[in-house]
């Protein structure tokens, strides 16, 4: 439906003219009235057209002001929604844990969302500083909570920041709970539905005594004595907040020849060093590629701001090879299968991943006879998993955007636990003479060759979200008969009931699958403007294969190219 700018524009002045009756700070106040000024209207509606949407997560957008963008007052908005919520279905002794990352403002909103929380008579404690989104997963069980809070925008630029809310069980949130608090957040449409009167006794900070309980977990978690490692690490932090535990984690392994890539190691709200601090691109890793050279070391580790996700370069003489996060996610899982003595669990073993993630996890979890289980994407999914699946006991998992984990201490992706293991498997490989391309080239030789790629089509704005709708209703309505040369046998549409005991809920995805089990995957970005499509292709491990199957996938790449863009 095409959207009517005259209204767009009366509805956001009208809106941004409310705004300034709330008793604003100066500069906020300059703010929107240059916004509204003659000149500025596209800035102005994309503002304050509409509500940040605060999703089934939470909520992610651009810093500013304006009822769609991230600032104190949405910050505020989205806590009081929490607050009602809270309130509404517990009784007394509510309490929250609240973190934060290196981002504009994260600590300042960090703050903010314990002070609703005070003046809602809800206790919260609240790292005093940054700390990695994961830790903050597992403080929320370690401290019973009721919910928690972490201030990130991930792995977006610069510009953004964002609101993410973890349930008691240390997962993200997920029905019921995640629709009930935006039904709260949507019924809140002016700031005087807001209280503001903190009780600043109710905020309490904490700090060592979480993060050493936390390091003492993943120490437990290594299957391999790495006390006389020769292993070379190379980290950087990517100017978040990995800088406070990875190092940490690294040492309680038995890692101690640890190189950090000094420029990046500050905490930089800026990102001052990278385009986006973004460890699936690998531009973010171009300095600490470069510093693995010079000090001839064997292994990049590379995170996000909030330290959920890894990337991965390895050194083979002056070689680097930049592994991607289906290919960490299956060595990973291989590994951790190959080590654990599953027999001497109590529960019966699985592995988890998404619908997105490579296929070949399928493939050595049945080996190891071990079931292995395919979520929605998102790994809160995953942490819903693990929560339902009280008589299994979940092994390793991880999602193709360079998210894992290892056990379920931590209910979400964990860049911590994942740089100690990933460096576990580089020195186990090293130990005997291989490194992780062999220990990766000996899985493919076993279960096949698996090659997935992801394509992303940025659309920003009104106009965006309207073309990535049409996108979708496109394959959804007149889907193609082939892909990659071979016919399609399956389409699922999760926007409908699907026939799986996993998936509970629609999502605005579609799934085509081939005779041969080629598949394509086109899902809106909950978090971006961004249409993503995933492709995943496979078959003997050959050099035919390995020139083969990447062209089948470029083929495919163009032709979305010359119909959408």
């Amino acid at each position: 439906m095409q959207l009517n700018r005259t209204d767009l524009l009366e509805s956001s002045r009208s809106e941004a003219n409310k705004w300034l009756n709330y008793g604003l700070e100066i500069d906020e106040e300059k703010e929107i009235k240059y916004l509204l000024k003659e000149g500025n209207e596209n800035d102005l509606i994309e503002s304050f057209y509409k509500k940040l949407e605060f999703g089934t997560g939470g909520m992610r957008g651009l810093i500013g002001i304006g009822i769609n963008r991230i600032n104190t007052y949405t910050i505020s908005l989205a806590t009081q929604g929490l607050c009602n919520y809270l309130n509404r279905i517990s009784g007394n002794n509510k309490t929250a844990v609240i973190a934060y990352d290196s981002r504009r403002f994260s600590k300042k909103f960090g703050y903010q969302a314990a002070k609703i929380f005070s003046a809602n008579n809800i206790k919260s404690f609240i790292f005093s500083d940054l700390r990695p989104t994961p830790e903050l997963s597992y403080a929320v069980r370690e401290l019973n909570c009721s919910c928690g809070i972490v201030i990130t925008a991930s792995h977006n630029p610069k510009e953004y920041n964002g609101y993410k809310v973890y349930w008691n069980d240390g997962g993200q949130i997920t029905a019921p709970h995640d629709k009930n608090i935006i039904s709260e957040v949507e019924k809140i449409t002016d700031f005087n539905q807001i209280n503001f009167k903190y009780n600043n006794g109710l905020i309490h900070k904490i700090d060592t005594e979480i993060d050493e309980k936390y390091i003492k977990e993943i120490k437990n978690l290594s299957l391999y004595d790495n006390s006389d490692s020769q292993l070379k690490i190379v980290f950087s932090s990517l100017h978040g907040t990995g800088i406070t535990q990875i190092p940490n984690a690294l040492k309680a392994f038995g890692f101690k020849n640890i190189k950090s890539v000094k420029s990046q190691e500050e905490p930089d709200s800026e990102f001052s060093t990278v385009i986006s601090p973004n460890p699936e691109d690998k531009d973010a890793l171009e300095l600490g590629i470069k510093k693995l050279k010079e000090e001839k070391g064997d292994i990049l580790l590379a995170t996000d701001p909030d330290s959920d996700r890894v990337g991965v370069a390895v050194n083979l003489n002056n070689k680097i090879e930049v592994l991607n996060g289906n290919q960490l996610a299956s060595l990973i899982v291989y590994y951790t299968l190959l080590k654990l003595d599953t027999k001497k669990i109590n529960k019966p073993p699985f592995v988890a991943k998404t619908i997105v993630t490579t296929k070949l996890i399928d493939e050595i979890a049945k080996d190891f006879g071990v079931k292995s289980y395919s979520t929605l994407t998102g790994f809160k999914f995953i942490a819903e998993l693990i929560k339902n699946k009280k008589n299994e006991k979940f092994i390793a998992g991880g999602e193709e955007s360079y998210g894992y984990l290892v056990n379920d201490f931590v209910r979400d992706k964990d860049a911590i636990i994942s740089c100690a293991v990933i460096s576990e498997i580089a020195n186990w490989a090293k130990s005997n003479r291989k490194s992780l391309i062999d220990i990766l080239e000996e899985i493919y030789n076993t279960y096949g060759f698996f090659l997935e790629e992801l394509y992303t089509i940025k659309m920003e704005g009104i106009k965006g979200s309207s073309k990535i709708s049409e996108i979708m209703e496109k394959y959804r309505d007149n889907p193609p008969l082939t892909i990659f040369g071979d016919k399609v046998k399956e389409v699922i549409d999760y926007s409908k009931s699907v026939n799986n005991p996993i998936i509970k809920v629609k999502s605005n995805v579609i799934q085509l699958i081939s005779e041969k089990n080629y598949s394509i995957t086109l899902r809106p970005s909950g978090t971006e403007p961004k249409i993503k499509f995933y492709f995943s292709i496979s078959g003997v491990n050959n050099d035919e294969n390995k020139v083969k199957l990447p062209n089948l996938i470029e083929k495919e790449i163009l032709k979305i190219k010359n119909n959408y863009e």
